[in-house]
């Protein structure tokens, strides 16, 4: 089974990124294909400065191989090293149509969000489907907010297949339920794009200040609490160990804990659980040589695959 998964380079990586979509994606190499991509390209809709955005794909890279990818394990690439995906890009958008790409949520969303409309953001769900259709993907996790990028990548596959003849497989999507929406500081679904992020390898005195910053209820100490509805408790269930989390979760039902108290944990908890990775990190970024070796021997997996997929739609569109 061959899975693909990107991630964008717009900013630091997060808790919502880690627990949704790093950790489970690198705990599918040790059974699966994984093909796992840096989406440089996709950043380029909402990142216009060419020395943040190299940066940033950098610290992805840091990122994913201190959180523990084993690059022996997985496909590991800069989505910018594969150029066969822009060409694949135009071939699949002659047969997307409009309205296809207009119903699109996420492109209404940004625009609300005042991100300036371009092509790029329009047709951004057509360089996803050939993302993930150049590497002959069999599943692709995706978040339930993106699940309809991946049906968009499903009409435009079968719609070439029934035009041209059987050239791609249809991806099945994966919704990992358990950690699919990871809440942010606010309580909402932990986004950058929110500015209710908790950065994984942020700076740690700024990272604390965040945490102790957690939108609560007005309860008091004295009163009991509902940890299932409580921000603090349940990022705070991720991080430790369960006997940890019942044990909290025990002391918001008796009552007798305030909020801050529970900050503070949520705080030691988070420190430790990334203690490991963050020294880690610090090594990778004394060895860049090691890190573009991994991103260049991915990218050449990644080029032999996507290119067998290039040339077997050229030649169905006859262009060979």
């Amino acid at each position: 089974m061959r899975v693909l998964s990107g991630i964008q380079p717009s900013g630091l990586l997060h808790l919502g990124n880690y627990f949704a979509m790093m950790r489970p994606v690198i705990e599918m190499t040790r059974t699966a294909d994984v093909y796992i991509f840096i989406a440089n390209y996709h950043a380029m809709t909402t990142v216009d400065d060419a020395g943040s955005l190299r940066g940033m794909t950098l610290d992805v890279a840091l990122d994913f191989l201190a959180c523990g990818l084993d690059p022996d394990r997985a496909t590991f690439y800069r989505q910018s090293d594969v150029p066969e995906v822009t060409e694949l890009t135009w071939i699949l958008s002659n047969v997307t149509p409009m309205g296809l790409l207009e119903r699109c949520v996420s492109y209404k969303d940004k625009i609300s969000r005042g991100i300036s409309s371009n092509h790029g953001l329009f047709a951004y769900p057509v360089l996803m489907a050939a993302d993930i259709l150049a590497v002959q993907s069999d599943v692709v996790p995706v978040g339930g907010d993106q699940k309809q990028h991946l049906e968009v990548t499903r009409d435009i596959a079968e719609k070439f297949n029934q035009s041209f003849g059987e050239t791609f497989k249809i991806p099945e999507p994966r919704i990992e339920k358990s950690v699919a929406v990871i809440p942010g500081l606010d309580g909402q679904k932990m986004s950058k794009s929110y500015g209710n992020t908790i950065e994984i390898f942020g700076d740690p005195k700024p990272t604390r200040k965040k945490i102790m910053r957690i939108v609560t209820d007005s309860k008091t100490v004295d009163e009991p609490k509902d940890p299932e509805a409580s921000t603090i408790y349940q990022l705070y269930r991720l991080l430790a160990e369960p006997a940890e989390a019942d044990e909290l979760a025990a002391r918001y039902r008796a009552g007798g804990m305030g909020y801050g108290d529970a900050k503070k944990a949520l705080a030691e908890a988070f420190e430790s659980y990334f203690a490991p990775m963050k020294a880690r990190r610090e090594e990778l970024a004394g060895d860049l040589a090691y890190v573009e070796d991994v991103l260049a021997a991915g990218a050449a997996k990644a080029k032999q695959t996507a290119r067998q997929t290039l040339d077997a739609a050229r030649s169905a569109v006859g262009l060979a």
